[in-house]
């Protein structure tokens, strides 16, 4: 059986540099959110590893630091590499985002799946 998949956005909307943040399974908060780093996008979990669960952005679709260079938890502090997920500034030194996989179709639609990490993160 397949796992399901679920459509984002359309590759283009996310710019280098820039995050996007979704709510697929309609939770009222965003879970996931995808950034744009050297042309590739990345899936990461909402989720902090310093603090189980604890939203990253500080508004919505804010997940960079000021700078645009590396993925920031704005609760923590700690910044992360936006292609690795691995945290290299603060309390979680040496720890990682929880990847997702992505697909984009020949169209340039971005799905996520849900239920399974990324290559990154095995």
């Amino acid at each position: 059986m397949a796992s399901p998949a679920v459509w984002l956005c359309h590759e283009a909307d996310v710019a280098e540099g820039r995050t996007l943040g979704f709510d697929p399974q309609g939770q009222g908060t965003d879970t996931l959110f995808l950034v744009r780093h050297q042309g590739r996008l990345h899936a990461w979990r909402n989720a902090c590893p310093h603090v189980d669960g604890a939203p990253m952005a500080w508004r919505r679709h804010a997940y960079m630091n000021a700078a645009g260079t590396h993925v920031a938890c704005h609760a923590h502090g700690a910044l992360f590499l936006p292609d690795t997920g691995q945290c290299v500034q603060g309390p979680c030194l040496g720890k990682f985002l929880q990847g997702l996989k992505i697909d984009i179709n020949p169209e340039g639609q971005v799905f996520v799946n849900t239920t399974q990490e990324s290559e990154t993160n095995k």
